[in-house]
């Protein structure tokens, strides 16, 4: 048995303690078995580990070869221009890994700096982190509990819990043991560590410390909890190993074709020079593949995207997240105050013989039995609203306030009129609250409470404007209404009053005998936007699960009610899936609509058996409970009103708390990846027609085509803005209106690799035509044609590249003008290389003139418009970029 199932003499005989605590001697001895009271750092990778963990990339290792080579042959400048890409990578790839550290930092901050403890009977303020299990602590309003404990005393004590149960009202606790096998959320008899005392005051013993405490316990499974690649970054970290072999496998074998050819036919040229030839077209070749700008792209791409998001409330921490949203087809997520308003809103109310109608908002219009109601309701209330609309007291409380306010009915008005002159607090054992006022001279004891037990008191029954005696049949009525209630998930408070003699002092004896008013019912209600959003997200193909800390039948009518249970799905408490094996939760897991009472554990277990079936999973959550399922989530999304252990646990915080900016920022995130793609396409495409160009050329036994700085200015200046502004395309047509993604899907699926292999193919032709014809003037001449066909062909792609099937005009020539301010200053950037003193930089020799730049342009021209012809065959149909 567990110490909240256990009374008090048998868990500090366990724990081999007394009510009056432990002796100095004795906790000094625990303090050596137990340890500190305080979570443990775990051992992280230092930044030159992580810095030499980026350097294991085949691509990288491919460019760290050429640069090497370069630096040899004494070519500085394109050797210090790789080195310096790749330092830039590895510095931001370090960042970001040091970045998602915070969430432990934060959970150790969460523990209270010191407590009041019982020791040698006396009490005396120490350090928390010196507090060991059988230790006696003390608790007054605004402490935070500083470990797990089973409470020994209770003097109206209310504790906030939220952190670890996600459940907003603090909970009334008690001292007595609790039989059943109860979720955390339900242990009233027991404190956590991290909680807040916000009412009252008691003591408890203390059961756990440290990593024993729960939050010691979601310390681990966020140990445990492992972060997640977006499928984007597993792709690309795919595909980039494979490029990075089959580049330096071609590498070795154009070098060896090369030396071998120059072995078996030496023709009286130089050895050396020879293999320095073929040293160089593996450069090239090596230069040619890589997209080096690319890391770099695909960052200002999703940037883009997270100022796209941040304007609908979705702050993002991870860049990668933009990217994983588009992914997501499932998104679990926390009832209050993302489905829900996160505001108890009173939606019904009961009083006998009258009919079931909407209270008016003009008060004179009201009947007696109403009037009494809202009086009892407004005036037995610790609770106000202030005039800036603060709101201030138990959220049930504030709700009857907010009621009487919107039906104009001025609270303010009737406390002055009619003033508190007594009261009997509420409390757990009770479940009642009393207030004494006098109306018109008579004095009356206003009281509102759970309705079993009102009504239970009530010997009368105010009806038709009188009171009657409550008889069996009047009896079962309000009890009929109140299970009606009930069973729509609404939370129900019953109100009576009782007439008292002058000068009477009141006691709980005086709480019988009353005269029933009514009920009044409220409930949380759903946000308005949240119908037509879970009805969104149904349309792109994606699965809404709801997971809270509320009770199943409250949590179970909401999903009901906002379309997100459909006639197959069921509902489960955390103990039932407890109780389930992991076959059987595979079983079931797709016909399970709603969690409800769920522990850190059942969180995390939810979101694994989502992705142990291949799907995209989004986690939301606000407390400290919800921090290891956001961290194990492909994509953790934060509440901006939660805990900070949660928000540096997750991917992307809610500014708004709302789930429909979910679903918001699920459209940007797929429009982001069809925009990456779109930009991927675009540098494969134009890599792909130097490569052809390359390998033609040394088949012919032509000279290198293309000199190492003439790549690395194509590739990391001038395609890098024509991409980045593929990645500001507006978002297709349907993109909300397709399944989401396959998680095994490449980055070329969908047509892409047509796309890129047929506009590779026209670059190239386009670039050997070039070289030929400058190769009937000279070499050097060769060179500068088919850089100018090359830099110009891959530039006029841009417009190519914004869609796989419609044509430029198709596309709207207008719609993006970063596209178009991209393609000009492309142009300027070529113009700059054939300046005078620049040109021989990029080996343009003195005699490339207009009649030159006229054929290598026209050549790229050609090219480009041979891809908008393309794309009205049948053989690019299917090729469509997002297609439903």
């Amino acid at each position: 048995m567990q110490h909240f199932q256990r009374p008090i003499p048998d868990v500090l005989q366990d724990l081999t303690s007394t009510p009056e605590g432990l002796t100095s001697q004795e906790a000094q001895a625990r303090l050596q078995t137990h340890g500190y009271n305080e979570l443990q750092e775990a051992e992280r990778d230092s930044v030159f580990k992580l810095l030499l963990e980026t350097f294991k990339d085949p691509m990288v290792i491919v460019l760290l070869l050429a640069a090497g080579v370069q630096l040899v042959l004494g070519e500085v400048v394109e050797a210090a221009i790789i080195f310096a890409v790749l330092v830039l990578n590895a510095i931001v790839s370090v960042v970001q890994t040091k970045k998602a550290e915070g969430a432990l930092d934060a959970l150790r901050k969460m523990s209270a700096p010191s407590a009041k403890v019982m020791r040698d009977g006396v009490t005396q303020t120490m350090a928390a982190r010196e507090l060991v299990p059988g230790d006696v602590v003390v608790l007054e309003a605004g402490d935070f509990v500083s470990a797990d404990g089973r409470i020994l005393e209770s003097g109206s004590l209310k504790v906030d819990e939220g952190m670890l149960t996600g459940e907003s009202e603090a909970v009334e606790k008690h001292i007595e043991p609790i039989s059943d096998e109860a979720p955390l959320g339900d242990r009233k008899n027991m404190v956590y560590s991290g909680a807040l005392v916000v009412y009252g005051r008691g003591r408890f013993v203390v059961t756990g410390t440290a990593e024993k405490t729960e939050i010691g316990k979601i310390a681990g499974l966020l140990a445990s909890a492992q972060a997640k690649q977006t499928p984007l970054q597993r792709k690309l970290a795919d595909f980039s190993k494979k490029l990075g072999w089959v580049i330096l496998a071609l590498c070795v074998v154009i070098f060896g074709v090369e030396a071998l050819r120059v072995w078996l036919e030496p023709k009286g040229q130089d050895m050396t020079n020879a293999l320095l030839k073929a040293f160089m077209f593996a450069v090239a070749v090596a230069v040619a593949a890589i997209p080096e700008a690319l890391s770099s792209i695909v960052t200002i791409v999703l940037a883009v995207g997270t100022n796209k998001m941040a304007k609908r409330h979705a702050i993002i921490r991870k860049l990668p997240a933009v990217e994983t949203l588009g992914s997501t087809s499932v998104i679990c997520t926390d009832k209050t105050g993302t489905l829900t308003q996160n505001k108890m809103t009173v939606v019904d109310y009961f009083v006998p013989g009258r009919p079931d109608e909407e209270l008016p908002d003009n008060p004179e219009k009201w009947g007696e039995a109403e009037r009494r109601l809202m009086q009892v309701a407004v005036l037995c209330n610790d609770s106000q609203i202030n005039e800036d609309g603060a709101e201030v007291g138990d959220p049930t409380e504030v709700a009857l306030v907010a009621f009487s306010n919107l039906k104009n009915q001025s609270v303010r008005e009737l406390k002055k009129k009619w003033p508190r002159e007594a009261e009997l607090p509420f409390d757990s054992a009770r479940k009642l609250m009393s207030t004494v006022h006098t109306i018109d001279g008579q004095p009356f004891l206003m009281t509102k409470g759970g309705p079993d037990v009102v009504i239970s008191r009530c010997t009368r029954i105010f009806i038709d404007g009188e009171e009657k005696e409550f008889t069996p049949e009047l009896r079962e009525q309000v009890q009929d209404q109140n299970e009606e209630f009930s069973d729509r998930a609404l939370r129900v408070l019953a109100f009576a009053y009782k007439p008292l003699a002058n000068g009477t002092q009141v006691n709980f004896e005086d709480e019988h005998d009353l005269v029933l008013i009514g009920l009044i019912a409220m409930i949380d209600p759903p946000r308005e936007a949240v119908y037509g959003a879970i009805e969104d997200a149904k349309k792109a193909g994606i699965r809404t699960v709801m997971i809270t800390g509320d009770h199943k039948t409250t949590a179970r009518a909401i999903g009901k009610q906002i379309g997100l249970m459909d006639g197959n799905d069921i509902a489960v408490t955390g103990q039932e899936l407890d109780r389930l094996s992991d076959e059987e939760l595979d079983r079931q897991l797709e016909d399970i609509a709603v969690y409800a009472r769920v522990s850190p554990e059942n969180k995390i277990r939810i979101v694994r058996a989502w992705q142990k079936k291949g799907k995209i999973t989004a986690m939301t959550g606000d407390g400290v409970n919800d921090a290891p399922a956001l961290k194990q989530a492909d994509i953790g999304i934060a509440m901006g009103s939660g805990t900070d252990v949660a928000k540096d646990a997750s991917a992307m915080i809610l500014t708004d708390d709302n789930f429909v900016s979910i679903v918001s920022a699920v459209a940007v995130g797929r429009t982001v990846f069809d925009n990456i793609k779109k930009a991927i396409a675009y540098l494969f495409a134009g890599n792909l027609g130097a490569i052809i160009a390359i390998l033609f050329a040394l088949a012919l036994d032509w000279i290198n085509p293309f000199t190492p700085i003439q790549l690395l200015f194509i590739n990391l200046l001038n395609d890098s803005l024509p991409a980045i502004a593929l990645g500001v395309e507006k978002a297709e047509p349907n993109v909300m209106r397709r399944k989401p993604r396959d998680i095994n899907e490449g980055i070329f699926a969908g047509g892409t690799m047509k796309s890129v292999i047929m506009r590779g193919l026209l670059i190239g032709v386009a670039v050997i035509f070039s070289q030929w014809l400058g190769l009937q003037h000279s070499p050097e001449m060769s060179v500068a044609m088919a850089f100018t066909t090359l830099i110009l062909a891959r530039t006029l792609q841009t417009f190519a590249a914004r869609s796989n099937t419609q044509t430029v005009f198709g596309a709207g020539f207008f719609e993006n003008k970063y596209v178009l301010g991209a393609v000009l200053l492309c142009f300027g950037l070529y113009g700059l290389t054939v300046l005078p003193g620049v040109r021989g930089i990029f080996s343009i020799p003195a005699e490339f003139g207009f009649e030159e730049w006229k054929w290598a342009a026209g050549l790229a021209v050609l090219s480009v418009t041979f891809m908008e012809v393309w794309k009205l065959t049948p053989w690019a149909s299917g090729n469509r970029v997002g297609k439903e």
